[in-house]
């Protein structure tokens, strides 16, 4: 096995796996892979915070065996029960014997709803501290970031939060801190998990921002519980936080679309056309070719979405069904949305698409644009039009 455990600070150990094969997470495609990361404090009390999939169990197993023995251990830290971070637990606590485990009161009732009702679980609450000798730890609930029962787990006087999903990337690397690793590629992981995971939480953010702030909390390491961890510059994900739970975004226009026989396309590319007319940034993805979290990721900093489909059984293309159901599920915020289409002997499709948004509570732009069959001159001039449009007004 490749020697992958790291001290992250003096007696406080990265014991996680990285999974180097993931390409789908629920429904997110990972490219770069994942790491499901664990942590070890090595006090006058031994903690072991989160664990791992259960696809993994011996190698958390053998990573923990070389820093400390399971007899040793004092507590497990359940910051969340998701089973990428828990399904490995029922083995860890049957190794660890001695250990109590702990966890916010909604953690308590997930962790008895997935694995029964035979563990020894202590509850804790926003503010509540746990003495381990040199160190403290300190549990802040954050609740539906992203689950019910999530929180996270300061440790002083190492001031490293270790803040399981938030804050957190899915990226598989031999290297463990931020300063190791391509910034861009970092920054695009980052940004890719927050507008797939965590969009539709941003108000609950930015208050759990200013929460953590008035706790007195200044973390100079940020620890999730997936990716990289932060140590050179921990505000800057911090800040991007911020930036993407307010809605800030750049004067860039997402055209999302599919088509059947090309005629949709020749619309798509006439918008984009008009759109770059004005010198905004457009991103034109036709959704059979793009990868959905890509699509999102590319929506989170635009300030305007256009999306097209052609009508299929007087109802949106399918793939537009599915990417709907989607975005609107994630609730992004601060955008204009316009919609467009062709149809052959019946529409339906804008009209689908415009109602779907609308219910949502997103801002559209009526009316779209909806053709018949193959797009003529006069058409093209009202898709250019309808991008230049758009485009100045944001």
């Amino acid at each position: 096995m490749i020697e992958l455990k790291t001290a992250i600070a003096e007696n406080i150990f990265w014991v996680g796996v990285v999974d180097w094969n993931l390409r789908d997470f629920h429904g997110y495609v990972t490219n770069r892979g994942a790491t499901y990361n664990s942590y070890l404090i090595a006090d006058e009390k031994t903690v072991l915070v989160d664990t791992v999939k259960h696809t993994f169990a011996e190698e958390l197993a053998t990573n923990i065996k070389d820093v400390t023995d399971f007899d040793k251990i004092d507590y497990i830290i359940v910051n969340h029960v998701e089973m990428d971070h828990s399904s490995s637990l029922p083995m860890i606590a049957e190794k660890a014997k001695n250990a109590t485990i702990i966890a916010s009161e909604k953690g308590k009732e997930h962790i008895i709803c997935h694995y029964g009702d035979h563990f020894k679980i202590q509850t804790v609450k926003t503010g509540d501290t746990l003495n381990l000798g040199d160190r403290t730890l300190t549990f802040v609930e954050a609740p539906m970031l992203h689950w019910p029962d999530s929180m996270m787990t300061y440790v002083t006087p190492d001031k490293i939060l270790m803040s399981n999903d938030a804050f957190g990337q899915h990226l598989a690397s031999s290297q463990r801190f931020d300063d190791e690793v391509d910034e861009h590629i970092l920054m695009e992981e980052a940004g890719t998990y927050y507008a797939n995971i965590l969009m539709p939480f941003g108000p609950i953010i930015i208050r759990k921002i200013q929460e953590i702030t008035q706790l007195g909390i200044a973390p100079t390491m940020i620890a999730p519980s997936h990716g990289i961890i932060w140590r050179s510059n921990p505000s800057r994900i911090v800040n991007a936080y911020l930036q993407w739970s307010e809605g800030k975004a750049k004067r860039k226009i997402s055209i999302v679309y599919d088509t059947m026989w090309g005629s949709t396309d020749k619309m798509a590319h006439a918008i984009a056309d008009g759109a770059t007319s004005q010198g905004v940034e457009v991103k034109l993805m036709k959704l059979r070719a793009t990868e959905l979290s890509e699509v999102v990721t590319e929506i989170l900093d635009s300030k305007a979405v256009i999306v097209g489909s052609p009508t299929m059984n007087n109802q949106m293309f399918p793939t537009l069904g599915h990417f709907l159901a989607y975005i609107t599920g994630l609730r992004p915020k601060g955008k204009v949305w316009s919609f467009f289409g062709s149809f052959g002997w019946g529409g339906g499709a804008v009209r689908g698409m415009t109602e779907t948004a609308k219910k949502a509570g997103f801002e559209v732009r009526e009316p779209g644009i909806e053709v018949k069959f193959v797009p003529n001159d006069e058409d093209l001039r009202k898709c250019f039009e309808l991008g230049k449009q758009i485009a100045s007004e944001i």
